[in-house]
Parts: C-alpha cells; sequence; structure tokens
C-alpha cells in the first residue's frame, strides 16, 4: 500500500512510525515531514493548507490512503478534494469537520443526539452575549466559534474576565473570522480525559484514551499551550466509562452526522469531562491529538494500517478490533524557551545518548536538519515517550532520555503524569 501522511509534527511522526512496521506498507511519503519521518519514508515539500498540490502528489504518485493529521487541511476540504480524485482519505469531509471547526456546530449535535455536555448559548453581537452573562455569572467558559489555532478559549474566573472575553472576541476581532461567532458556556469541574475512536461513518472503533497536560508551568500553571506531555491510558479510563462513552457521546455524533447526510469518517477525539454526574463532552476534533498520538502509538501492537484503510473505505462493520499492549506510556514534550511565547529557534539537539535508555522513542514535533546538525524549529520540539509496566516505570524511562538529550535551549515539564499517579478517579463516573 502507498501511503501519504500529511503533517510535519510529533503526531505525524508517531503514525508514521507505526505505519512504518506494516507489511502491508510499499512505500510511505509524508508532506511536509520532519527529520524524523524522513527516516520512515520519503519526505515531500508541500505545506499542509496547499490542498491543490497535495492532491496532485497523491494522483501522480498513485497512492492508496492518506491520512491528514492536523486540523488545518480538513476545515479546508482535503478530504473532499482526494474524493474527487478517487483516493481514500481517512479524514472527514470538510462538512463533517465542522465538529471540530465550529463549536456552535457541535453544541447542536449534541442537542439533537442527545450528547452530555455543558449548557450553552451562542452569539454574535457583544450587547446579547453581555445580557446572557449578567443572568450567568462567572465562573463561565468564553469559545471563538472557529479554529483558532488553541488560543480561542477564555474561562472566565471573574465577571470582568468574562466581559473582557466578549469585547475582545466579538467587538476586538482578536481571532478574526474564527471569532465572529461566540459560544458560551457553563464550567463544568472534575478531571479531563482524551478519548479517541476511528470512525468510518457508522461505525466507531476504540482507539485508547490519554491524560494531556495543557498548561506550561508545573503544577498546571501559566498558559495553556498545544500540550506540554501525555500519559496512556487515561487512569480512570475503566471498562465501564470507556463503554458509556461510546454509547453516550461516539455513537450518538456518528448517527446524527448520518442523518445529516455527512458521515464522519477519521480519527474523533472526544475531549471529556470526568464530572461527577459522569463523562460530559467539552469538545471534538477531527483528528488525533497531539502529543495524545505520541503516546498511544507505541501502546498499540495491532498493525494500524488495515483499519486506517477500511476506515476510509467505509468497511469497519466487519468486526475489526485493535490490540494494546499491556503498561503505560508516557510522552513528555521537550520545548523550545519562551514557548508558548515568542521561543528561539536553531538550537542544537543531541539525541545520541537517548538511545541508552530501553523502550523509549523520540517523535519529532518542531526539529530541522542544518548542515547535518539537528537544530530546533517549532515551539514544541520533541517528544519523548517511553513505555513501561507501570506509569511509574514509563515516567521514570522517559525522563532519563530527557536527560541524555542535549538541547541546552530546551526545557520541560518534571511533573508529566504526577497527577495521575496521586488523584483517585472520581465517585461518579
Amino acid at each position: 500500500m502507498r501511503v501519504l501522511i500529511i503533517g510535519g509534527g510529533g503526531r505525524e511522526h508517531a503514525l508514521a512510525w507505526k505505519i512504518a512496521q506494516s507489511p502491508l506498507l510499499a512505500r510511505l511519503f509524508v508532506a511536509p515531514g520532519n527529520p524524523g519521518t524522513a527516516a520512515l519514508g520519503e519526505n515531500v515539500a508541500i505545506a499542509v493548507d496547499d490542498i491543490a498540490a497535495l492532491v496532485a502528489f497523491a494522483v501522480a504518485q498513485r497512492i492508496d490512503l492518506v491520512i491528514p493529521g492536523p486540523e488545518l487541511p480538513l476545515a479546508l476540504g482535503i478530504a473532499d478534494a482526494l474524493a474527487a480524485a478517487g483516493i481514500a482519505c481517512c479524514g472527514p469531509s470538510r462538512a463533517a469537520a465542522q465538529l471540530e471547526s465550529s463549536k456552535a456546530f457541535t453544541k447542536r449535535i449534541c442537542d439533537e443526539a442527545g450528547i452530555p455536555t455543558a449548557a450553552w448559548a451562542e452569539f454574535t453581537d457583544a450587547a446579547s452575549a453581555r445580557a446572557y452573562l449578567a443572568d450567568h455569572p462567572a465562573p463561565i467558559v468564553i469559545k471563538a466559534d472557529g479554529l483558532a489555532a488553541g488560543k480561542g478559549v477564555v474561562v472566565a474566573a471573574s465577571d470582568a474576565e468574562a466581559d473582557a472575553a466578549v469585547s475582545a472576541m466579538l467587538e476586538d476581532q482578536v481571532h478574526g473570522a474564527s471569532g465572529a461567532r461566540i459560544v458560551i458556556e457553563a464550567c463544568m469541574t472534575g478531571p479531563e480525559m482524551s478519548f479517541f475512536a476511528i470512525c468510518d461513518g457508522g461505525t466507531a472503533l476504540f482507539c485508547g484514551t490519554a491524560m494531556d497536560h495543557k498548561r506550561v508551568g508545573e503544577g498546571d500553571t501559566g498558559p495553556n499551550t498545544g500540550g506540554m506531555g501525555a500519559i496512556a491510558p487515561h487512569p480512570a479510563a475503566t471498562d465501564p466509562v470507556i463503554e458509556t462513552v461510546m454509547a453516550s457521546i461516539i455513537r450518538p455524533v456518528l448517527a446524527a452526522m448520518v442523518a445529516r447526510g455527512t458521515p464522519f469518517r477519521g480519527f474523533l477525539f472526544a475531549g471529556l469531562m470526568l464530572t461527577g454526574q459522569g463523562p460530559k463532552l467539552i469538545e471534538f476534533n477531527a483528528r488525533f491529538g497531539d502529543p495524545e498520538c505520541e503516546a498511544l502509538m507505541p501502546l498499540l501492537a495491532s498493525d494500524i494500517l488495515p483499519v486506517l484503510h477500511d476506515t476510509a473505505r467505509g468497511g469497519l462493520d466487519g468486526g475489526a478490533e485493535l490490540a494494546w499492549r499491556e503498561g503505560a506510556a508516557a510522552a513528555v514534550i521537550m520545548a523550545a524557551r519562551g514557548y508558548p511565547g515568542g521561543y528561539e529557534t536553531g538550537g542544537p539537539i543531541d539525541l545520541a545518548r537517548a538511545d541508552e535508555v530501553p523502550d523509549t522513542e523520540i517523535f519529532h514535533a518542531g526539529t530541522r536538519l542544518q548542515d547535518g546538525v539537528l537544530r530546533s524549529a517549532g515551539g514544541r520540539v520533541l517528544a519523548v515517550t517511553a513505555t513501561g509496566p507501570t506509569l511509574n516505570e514509563a515516567l521514570g524511562r522517559a525522563y532519563r532520555a530527557v536527560d541524555r538529550i542535549g538541547f541546552s535551549t530546551g526545557f520541560c515539564r518534571r511533573d508529566i503524569g504526577g497527577r495521575a499517579l496521586e488523584a483517585p478517579a472520581p465517585s461518579g463516573v
């Protein structure tokens, strides 16, 4: 099978690493890829938003399966363009990708399908939003409706902060068209869980859980990031919880999308809040998580390539399953100094001694090769992932590998997985 992965981060490196192990793989391309994916296949210098060039390449190379990694090409309609060219894509159509690209769309789907989520309302003018806030005091959540590079959500702890968020989005237009509509929702409390399914339109296959660590600072302090680390599986992911989520959230949303004539195919990422009343949906993403993917792929015992191909062709109803290894995984992000603000690039990276640590993989998230030297080229630079029979052992290996990496302009959180070791699952889960 000839496969094209779209993207150039840690998620795409992890997918490439797993797919490269498949006996069904004939040729692997990654666009644009990174130095890590270059060791597994052929990097192609095409940007993720250049839909026409990506489709033309897929046609010219007789690609059997395209796997989009990030959300942008999905929101731009890469799956539709590939379908028109007769090429299978493991990703949703532009209409189905609204589950990520429009928060108001997702909330309407939740109402239609009876999916548990926070109470909400949508607004396009600041006066109406403020009138609603007057009756719904803080804490409250303000969200830009569209994609905002992970910066479109404000959890307002005070009424003043909520008012400022409304002003910034609807009046100052800090997120442009993505913030021309906002969603205001009740503030839920409880641990968060990243929950993944592979969906072929009508059938969903459970694809793991993880706990992400979004804030840049230890103790969950500082600004939000794209993710500073992840552990898998989530400690609260018991079989009853998994089946509850599949029955109350994943299968209902698939049925609702089919009823709309826009079936969802690809990776479905449900961000959940484990409340005292059970799991509730925070938001959907229309692709695999990052850095959750880097934590989950080393735990996957199955060959993922035939499952992804069946997903793209609508053939998961044949009883496909994924097998998982026992134990746990931990992914620690090494980021460039200054991230998530203005960060340094070009810092040299030496990975030679990291190979001394067993059961460890290093996924490239923001690197480049310059004159034979590996250098940083992004905010999140490396995802150092280790597996072990217990979470403690996986974390120990990951941090031992981190300590053997020469990256003087980088940093990481030293408490990834710490709260999972300390906190019991809530009684309502």
